[in-house]
Parts: structure tokens; sequence; C-alpha cells
């Protein structure tokens, strides 16, 4: 299966897909809801992927309870992270790879994530890939987060590509649902959300790894 366009450049989503974050942060929200002598489940917690922390945390009063100390939550979930970070989080299959194929054959690609700059340069910077994307729109830059496509809007104006010429790389359903109402050709890598019929609708493919993808871009030529 090829791309219904010739690909003019690639906007990535960053955890779950270039890092393995969702991970980690799934296992420090496990870890504090036990010190809290609650429990974090997992369905709770794929409820909150792909969203920014205003949504997510709406969610974790929903299971919490209306009283829930959110500063609390936040500041030992970051502590769990950074003692992860420190240990060094690794990068999601093809990461590198995919990146030295866009080098190669010139392509544009920016970020476009929930989290901070912190975050993505915390995360990526370990890696040497900060320096990699000509553009990241981090939650600090976003008044709307995903689902709305704004983060793959502005994206693809950072880029000066239009939107229908981009390719959107998420592992999230928010993330995706953002990117298709963009206009941006959508392919899901599944990390820890399994595709749906809604994914398979808005997507153009659903590739088991960014290997699978950066072969797709190759068989452009």
């Amino acid at each position: 299966m090829s791309l219904p366009r010739q690909v003019r450049a690639v906007v990535f989503d960053m955890d779950g897909l270039l890092v393995d974050t969702e991970q980690v942060v799934f296992r420090a929200m496990q870890r504090t809801a036990g010190g809290l002598g609650g429990e974090m489940p997992l369905g709770t917690f794929q409820r909150m992927v792909g969203l920014q922390h205003a949504a997510s945390e709406l969610i974790l009063q929903e299971h919490f309870g209306p009283g829930f100390d959110l500063d609390a939550w936040a500041a030992e979930i970051s502590r769990h992270f950074r003692e992860e970070l420190d240990a060094g989080i690794a990068l999601k299959a093809g990461a590198v790879e995919i990146l030295d194929h866009l080098d190669a054959v010139n392509l544009p690609r920016a970020i476009a994530t929930s989290s901070s700059l912190v975050a993505v340069r915390q995360s990526l910077g370990p890696h040497s890939l900060v320096d990699r994307f000509h553009a990241l729109i981090t939650r600090d830059v976003q008044t709307q987060g995903k689902p709305h496509p704004e983060p793959f809007l502005k994206a693809a104006e950072a880029l000066g590509v239009a939107p229908e010429d981009c390719l959107a790389l998420e592992d999230s359903h928010n993330g995706v649902r953002a990117a298709a109402a963009a206009g941006m050709m959508t392919i899901m890598v599944p990390d820890m959300l399994d595709p749906t019929e809604e994914m398979r609708t808005l997507c153009v493919r659903i590739a088991r790894d960014l290997h699978e993808v950066r072969d797709l871009l190759a068989g452009q030529g």
C-alpha cells in the first residue's frame, strides 16, 4: 500500500512514538497510586494518553475523587520519572533510522506533542535527537491540545508545508484524531493503545513500528 500523496514533511508525536515514555509514566503512576493506598488501572491511564495535563487532571479527579491532591500527585510522578530518566529511557524501534532517511531525502520534520519543551529536551536530549527536528510544537505554544488539530496545524505552518502534504505519526487515539482533523495523512504506530475501527478509518495505515514507516517513505522514490 502506498501513501495517497507525496510526503513533503513529517510530523512526529514524541511520547510512545519516538521514546518509550508512556510505559515509564504508567509505572510512575502505579507506584505513586500504590504509595497513596490506591491503584492506577491500565484503562484509566489509557484514557489520559495523548492529552495535556489539564484534561488528564479531570480524569484523575474522576478516578480518585474531587478532593484529590493533584500537586502532590504531580510531584511524586516527577520524582519517579526523573529516576527513570537518570537510568535512561529507550528509543522506540526505528526512531534513528527514520530520521536518517529524512536527512538523506531532505524532508523537513517537526514534533507535535502534549509534553513541555523541558520534557522534550529531557527525553530526546540524551539521544542527541532534539536538533534533528526543524520545529518543536510543545504544549508551551499550544492554546488547544490534542485531540484538537492545533498542534499539527502549527507544526505544518512552522515547516512551511500544507497540512495535506504532511505525514503525521502517532501512537495515541487522541493524537490520531488531532492529526486527521488537521487534514494530514496519518499513520498510527500503536504503543499502549490498540488501533480501533475509528483509528483504521482515520489513518492511511497502521504500522508495526517506525522501521515500517521508513520503508514506506523510501518506496516513494
